[in-house]
């Protein structure tokens, strides 16, 4: 009998103890998610955000069909994107008419070049520390 309750309360010290450790795990994911550089690369690390920013980044600017056609998405994919990167503060959008036609452009702004630069710093580190572990 007293080998019995040895035996249930061993579980429920492993299970206890693994709690703590998710919840410390939980809360350090939470603060680590709200940290800028974490919002940032989550942001940029989508293929098709990546696609903009990256061609912004070595153009000076792009119209809208431009940018389409070097990301290979459609109307609809693009703007949602590329009003996601605008609504960060990462690539500003210029609307215009040329005659009758409307034209929209985008360039790349100073912040988004730096996050740009920090997700690529992380991405950097990150092959570095595997190549390294071989």
């Amino acid at each position: 009998m007293a080998r019995q309750s040895i035996l249930k309360k061993e579980p429920q010290r492993k299970t206890r103890a693994a709690e703590e450790k998710l919840q410390k795990v939980s809360e350090s994911a939470t603060a680590d998610a709200t940290a800028p550089h974490q919002r940032f690369e989550r942001l940029i690390h989508e293929r098709s955000r990546l696609g903009i920013i990256s061609a912004l980044a070595v153009n000076e600017s792009l119209t809208f069909n431009d940018l389409k056609r070097l990301v290979k998405t459609t109307d609809g994919n693009l703007s949602v994107h590329a009003r996601k990167l605008e609504d960060a503060g990462y690539i500003l959008c210029t609307k215009s008419f040329e005659g009758r036609t409307p034209k929209t452009e985008y360039k790349l702004t100073k912040t988004g070049r730096h996050a740009l630069e920090q997700y690529l710093n992380h991405m950097e580190a990150l092959i570095q520390t595997m190549r390294n572990r071989h």
